[in-house]
């Protein structure tokens, strides 16, 4: 599983790591986890067996003009249709992105795009493709534009946000509080995001070889 985390975030770097230099829009990526949420979470089923941990990743854009973040999420393990899992406790209620908050701290509700509040409508992007096959979770791709928001705007938040002072969260059945949460972060620059990819890779080597050595590296 964290072979499977660490290669889905690296991947997603590199694509965008592909077109930075194409735009001059702002991009930023997030990575959700269980950890994040404040307290962190454990999920189960309701009967309290452990259930697959559920993660994601997200990317988002805020154009040149800075009055349309796009948004592009992938979570896992968390049923997104609640017809997904026969357990109800990994149903998706809420997805939000809240702010002024640094990693570990909680905030308000800026922009809800799934389930209540719902900011999503000035007009509504919102477009959501479920997993199929078996497999759980989905992807979900909007625009927080200019005038919405909860209560504010996006421009009002743009600080926040541009300060790495913001986060996405998924609320499920078990953590109405929020289930997978990851800090929106800018895109580093080229050069450090080739040495954070190397980085993730070989932190990802490193665990195999921990694995096969019986937990000596």
């Amino acid at each position: 599983m964290q072979r499977l985390r660490t290669n889905l975030i690296l991947a997603s770097l590199m694509t965008l790591f592909a077109g930075i230099s194409a735009h001059a829009d702002t991009i930023f990526f997030a990575t959700l986890t269980n950890s994040q949420e404040n307290p962190p979470v454990t999920p189960t089923t309701s009967t309290g067996a452990p259930r697959p941990v559920s993660f994601g990743h997200a990317t988002f854009i805020l154009n040149d003009a800075q009055t349309a973040l796009s948004l592009t999420v992938t979570i896992f393990n968390i049923d997104v249709t609640g017809s997904q899992t026969a357990d109800t406790f990994d149903n998706l209620l809420a997805a939000h992105i809240h702010a002024p908050a640094p990693p570990g701290m909680n905030a308000g509700v800026r922009w809800g795009f799934f389930g209540a509040p719902d900011n999503d409508n000035n007009p509504d992007n919102l477009v959501i493709a479920p997993f199929t096959n078996g497999q759980i979770g989905g992807v979900f791709s909007s625009i927080w534009n200019q005038t919405e928001g909860n209560n504010t705007t996006l421009t009002a938040q743009l600080p926040s946000i541009l300060a790495g002072l913001s986060y996405i969260n998924f609320h499920t059945t078990q953590f109405g509080g929020g289930e997978i949460r990851g800090q929106i972060q800018p895109v580093p620059e080229p050069t450090t995001l080739i040495l954070l990819g190397t980085g993730l890779a070989g932190a990802a080597l490193r665990q195999r070889k921990k694995r096969k050595n019986g937990g000596v590296e």
